[in-house]
């Protein structure tokens, strides 16, 4: 009886919890890439409030503190809500909890004007736009009014032994845990390679532009994904490939939205 009790409980935790956007590894590999792309002012100002520390460092810092008392209004802020046209508007707003776009507007507008403010404000803000920008890339992380999000799947593992999770914890961090062992360097290293008038294109725009192209891009999640569907390599040579892609997207966005604050 006791060791069922055990395995009930091992199995509780290993398909259960809270689910995070993109993980330790999808969260720093985004930083990572902007990083490389940040230009030095900018590098050296950021760091300088951020105690030395590089954004790689913070990639993940809200999710670690999102239940602390003093940072439990942002537990609301790591999704971002779609219409039906696929757009993000001020009426998907939930002024009790707000979501990635509000949280990612509003420190944009304080450290519009970092200059005016205390150094812990414009450190506190600058964590929120590092970890925002990956989130509103996540294909989990996009709330969309016409789809149900709330099943679960079964996905092989690398020796092709299915488990039953939340979809949502898939594309958090199971397709990238099963198909990428590299360091966070490295798998920047191999996703960084766009010429300078790609990356530009990309960055261009606002954030709810970006929400907006996550949002039609990822939209293939749930063909590729139905509720109980088992889930094997077919689906990881498709859903590798867009976790890739919003991952070096996120990097580059997030990249010209700290140069253009901090340069």
């Amino acid at each position: 009886m006791k060791k069922l009790l055990i395995l009930l409980l091992c199995s509780a935790l290993f398909h259960s919890g809270p689910v995070f956007g993109w993980g330790r590894e999808g969260h720093e590999t985004i930083a990572k890439i902007a990083e490389r792309n940040l230009t030095k002012r900018a590098k050296k100002r950021i760091e300088k409030y951020l105690g030395g520390h590089s954004i790689v460092y913070y990639a993940k810092w809200m999710d670690e503190y999102r239940k602390a008392p003093e940072y439990a209004f942002t537990d609301g802020w790591h999704t971002a809500p779609v219409n039906a046209r696929l757009h993000y508007s001020d009426e998907l707003l939930n002024p009790k909890r707000g979501n990635a776009i509000y949280g990612l507007e509003s420190a944009i507008r304080i450290l519009e004007n970092y200059r005016e403010q205390s150094d812990s404000t414009v450190a506190v803000n600058l964590k929120y736009v590092i970890h925002l920008v990956g989130d509103m890339h996540c294909p989990a992380h996009i709330k969309y009014a016409t789809h149900d999000m709330k099943y679960d799947v079964l996905f092989e593992d690398k020796y092709r032994k299915a488990h039953k999770f939340y979809v949502h914890s898939v594309w958090d961090n199971e397709i990238i845990t099963v198909s990428r062992i590299w360091s966070v360097s490295e798998w920047a290293d191999e996703l960084d390679r766009l010429p300078k008038s790609d990356k530009q294109a990309i960055a261009a725009g606002t954030p709810r532009d970006w929400l907006h192209d996550a949002a039609v891009c990822c939209e293939v999640q749930f063909e590729w994904a139905k509720p109980d569907a088992r889930l094997g390599q077919d689906f990881l040579n498709k859903a590798l490939p867009l976790v890739e892609s919003q991952i070096r997207k996120a990097g580059y966005r997030l990249a010209r939205l700290l140069n253009g604050l901090f340069d």
